[in-house]
């Protein structure tokens, strides 16, 4: 049997490369920027939240999506590595109003209950164990009436695993990560039991599906949800 990959080895090359495989000039790229688009519609400039906090935001990519106005934007992740790159992601003009926390996403214990307006996790709750539970802390710290944004991968749907081969994974592996041994450790949770997690908690919410407006895993490549 093979001996276990070197976990802090991947950790390091992916942080170091995480816009490349991602975010780069390809197809797999312009649809994943397309999650992110989608789900910020919903919000025009003159939208205005005081408080908002984004858990697992990585290298802040998400960031520049953001249209709608705030006081303060709370970006957080578990990555130091990772939050290092996020003062990339905004202008220097917004230094004051946007703060750069480490937290775990499942476990937002510096934050006080009922103290954001507005969370946001894309591309995040199918990394994460026990998902039932992490919803209700995303709850916990969201004001009444105020917005929970979740983005999804449509993962193991067919249109998802396909859209796998158009970039990430040919990235991954000419960097020499074993691309389909990490997304199986990655993403624990499979997308159609999330959906259940999700529309049995929330009751008030908007539902978008993308890029076919049939609700399918299979036709699909993203599902997100906007809770109120």
């Amino acid at each position: 049997m093979k001996p276990e990959p070197d976990f802090e080895a991947y950790h390091k090359l992916l942080s170091e490369n995480y816009e490349e495989f991602n975010h780069s000039k390809s197809l797999s790229a312009y649809f994943m920027d397309k999650s992110h688009q989608l789900i910020e519609a919903a919000f025009p400039p003159n939208h205005y939240f005081e408080r908002v906090l984004e858990v697992g935001a990585g290298t802040g990519h998400h960031f520049k999506f953001v249209r709608h106005q705030f006081k303060e934007y709370v970006m957080t992740d578990r990555s130091t590595v990772m939050l290092e790159r996020v003062k990339q992601s905004y202008p220097s003009s917004l230094r004051e109003q946007i703060q750069i926390c480490p937290a775990d996403a499942a476990q937002l214990d510096s934050f006080e209950t009922a103290s954001f307006d507005r969370l946001i996790a894309t591309h995040v709750l199918e990394h994460l164990y026990y998902p039932h539970q992490v919803l209700r802390e995303w709850d916990r710290v969201v004001r009444p009436g105020g917005v929970l944004s979740i983005v999804l991968p449509c993962d193991p749907g067919w249109l998802w695993r396909f859209g796998r081969m158009l970039g990430p994974r040919a990235n991954a592996e000419q960097k020499g990560i074993p691309y389909d041994y990490w997304m199986a450790r990655e993403h624990v949770n499979p997308f159609n039991n999330l959906r259940v997690f999700i529309e049995y908690y929330f009751e008030s919410v908007e539902t978008k599906w993308y890029p076919s407006q049939i609700p399918s895993m299979d036709l699909n490549l993203f599902y997100q949800k906007i809770g109120f």
